[in-house]
């Protein structure tokens, strides 16, 4: 049996979490998809699944097989449809990554105009708010914010984002304007665990770095949840000024204390093999990045 076999119907079972299962996506007997386990877990020497009557579930091991995996069948995938010429044509899977509300609010759309382009892609997206490992999870583009870490990556700067300080109009017209960063500890402060995990926000003054710790009236574990709150005029809250771009434009939130900013973040989009990326890689990073860089949040 061939590893190539083998890493398949691990993939599949790694997936569906039941052999019944995987066996029936691969169109393969169940006794099939046992004898390739027990030969990958045999040659391997380790214990890739574990068994128990409710099914089975990823050994530390046999997870970070599964992202190998992944990789690797990708990889293999790419060559041969390099070798056929197919690269020349966007097709297939395409594993996105972005933060949660930046993949709501601004990715999306540019996804759904990228598919109307490109019938034959497919696409998966992953809105979290953590640095993802393309590497290590089979992420074909990731948009990153801050300055990147790993060197291995091809990036493409699409923008800056801006951390910002806003309130609703209505909240500001009762308990006045913050004029200075020290003037927030007398106001009522909506912070979100998601933006830092401490109430300590940063500002600049000229060449001075500002680090105002705060008492919080409401703290949030999203970033969803407290600009819902300041909507509601709970008080100022902290957040990446593309997570309120609508809010703003609508005038249902105001920034405030805008001479204090910190600097700028820049705004990628990463991506692993550069001039050999398969085609849906780099046909969605040049049409994405187009798109991104006219979005005024970003400018």
């Amino acid at each position: 049996m061939d590893r190539h076999h083998e890493m398949s119907v691990f993939l599949a079972v790694a997936s569906e979490l039941s052999l019944a299962a995987a066996a029936r996506r691969l169109q393969i007997s169940a006794p099939t998809v046992t004898r390739a386990l027990a030969s990958l877990e045999n040659r391997l020497g380790v214990t890739l699944l574990q068994r128990s009557t409710r099914g089975v579930s990823l050994s530390p091991a046999g997870e970070r097989f599964a992202h190998d995996c992944r990789r690797i069948l990708q990889d293999v995938s790419d060559a041969e449809a390099s070798a056929c010429g197919l690269h020349a044509q966007p097709r297939g899977h395409l594993h996105l990554a972005s933060p949660l509300l930046f993949g709501q609010q601004l990715l999306i759309p540019i996804v759904l105009d990228y598919l109307n382009d490109y019938p034959e892609v497919q696409v998966f997206a992953r809105f979290m708010d953590r640095f993802p490992n393309l590497h290590e999870e089979g992420v074909d583009v990731a948009m990153l914010a801050g300055e990147l870490a790993d060197s291995s990556l091809f990036a493409v700067k699409v923008g800056d984002i801006r951390r910002i300080v806003c309130a609703s109009p209505d909240y500001l017209a009762a308990q006045g304007t913050p004029q200075h960063p020290e003037e927030l500890r007398s106001h009522a402060v909506v912070h979100s665990s998601a933006d830092a995990r401490l109430p300590e926000w940063r500002f600049r003054e000229g060449a001075t770095t500002l680090n105002i710790a705060l008492r919080p009236r409401l703290s949030c574990a999203t970033n969803q949840a407290a600009i819902a709150a300041a909507c509601r005029h709970a008080g100022l809250t902290r957040c990446m000024n593309y997570q309120v771009h609508e809010q703003l434009a609508q005038g249902h939130l105001v920034q405030v204390l805008q001479a204090f900013e910190p600097a700028a973040v820049p705004v990628h989009l990463a991506y692993r093999e550069g001039r050999k990326a398969a085609a849906r890689v780099r046909s969605f990073v040049d049409f994405a990045s187009q798109q991104l860089r006219q979005h005024p949040a970003l400018r």
